[in-house]
């Protein structure tokens, strides 16, 4: 593990009203501490862990719209505003690593086309030139090593649930010289064995058990009794 904490600095936020410095989940925390290499953001949308694990990334020195520390490219409103407001804390530091942002990951392929000799890192192939779900998968294979920090949001938006297992094999594979922090809305990923899941919908943040997160009940409860839930969801 080699990010060990981040430290909200609440008290210079600029303007409590505003956001993100108005998220409950952000306003009433102090600091993320990280006990392993594998750790999950969960919450509803507009939580905040996509938020924090920008500001993260933005920390990091990696570009927030998207890559790593070499990826100089720019995405309007990809600029991080928590970012200069946390602070990491490492043990040992590290430059290397990747933050994989899936909603500007087409201007990420473009740019790596714009650099024809970059697509040898990430399979020798236009990941245009692939289909969504299969470009993620190609990253995940060719781009991501050893010793390094990869910070991944929402990965799971291209992947079918069998890409998403093939996810956590390459995670699992790297477990042991990687870190990895992932905000998500799967409930396949977050039942990655032994990884620390950190609530976004409780103020102040808080770690939470994969059987009571949300993700879990609602999707249990759904394919044991689908046809119940499906009643009560579309009575008059």
């Amino acid at each position: 593990m080699f990010l060990r904490s981040v430290s909200i600095l609440r008290d210079q936020f600029p303007d409590v009203r505003k956001y993100p410095f108005s998220i409950p989940a952000l306003r009433d925390a102090e600091k993320i501490a990280f006990n392993g290499n594998v750790t999950f953001f969960v919450g509803e949308n507009g939580s905040g862990k996509s938020t924090i694990l920008e500001a993260i990334a933005y920390q990091c020195g990696f570009n927030t719209a998207g890559g790593g520390r070499n990826n100089s490219y720019e995405v309007d409103a990809s600029r991080s505003s928590l970012g200069d407001y946390i602070r990491l804390s490492w043990m040992p530091k590290i430059t290397n690593g990747f933050f994989l942002r899936a909603e500007t990951f087409y201007h990420f392929a473009s740019h790596l086309d714009e650099i024809p000799d970059s697509l040898q890192y990430y399979g020798g192939k236009s990941l245009h030139k692939q289909s969504h779900g299969e470009a993620f998968l190609s990253l995940f294979q060719h781009r991501f090593g050893k010793k390094a920090i990869y910070l991944l949001d929402e990965p799971e938006a291209a992947l079918s649930p069998a890409r998403q297992l093939a996810l956590m094999r390459i995670m699992k594979d790297l477990e042991k010289e990687a870190q990895f922090i992932v905000a998500t809305h799967s409930p396949l990923l977050l039942g990655y064995p032994n990884a620390q899941i950190v609530n976004f919908d409780t103020a102040p943040i808080g770690e939470i058990a994969y059987e009571d997160t949300l993700h879990y009940i609602v999707t249990r409860r759904f394919l044991e009794n689908r046809k119940a839930v499906l009643e009560e969801l579309f009575r008059d």
